[in-house]
């Protein structure tokens, strides 16, 4: 058994000016901190792997096939991969996501 200690501090971050992404990874999937800066729109992609992610500070619109979803502090979702989305931050935003490695299960 292993256990680990980590702080966002501590993480090396990489991104650009826009956004500060920060990645712990794990043997089934990485969890993710992204600070992103107001303005930004993550334009229209998807994934090969299961995501969740949860907005803990700021908000913006999250766009998918199923429509809009305002995101503000609290809102976690959950997307299947290949599902296509778009994202725009009106307010510099904080977002935890999990991502799953495709092979992982």
């Amino acid at each position: 058994m292993n256990a680990a200690r980590f702080h966002w501090d501590e993480v090396t971050p990489y991104g650009d000016a826009k956004a500060d992404r920060r990645l712990i990874p794990g043997r089934a999937g990485d969890f993710k901190r992204v600070a992103v800066k107001a303005g930004h729109v993550a334009a229209r992609h998807s994934h090969a792997f299961e995501q969740f992610f949860m907005v803990a500070e700021g908000g913006g619109v999250f766009t998918w096939l199923g429509g809009e979803i305002v995101l503000k502090p609290g809102v976690l979702i959950h997307l299947e991969p290949e599902v296509w989305h778009e994202a725009r931050f009106d307010a510099d935003t904080v977002i935890y996501e999990v991502n799953f490695r495709e092979n992982a299960g």
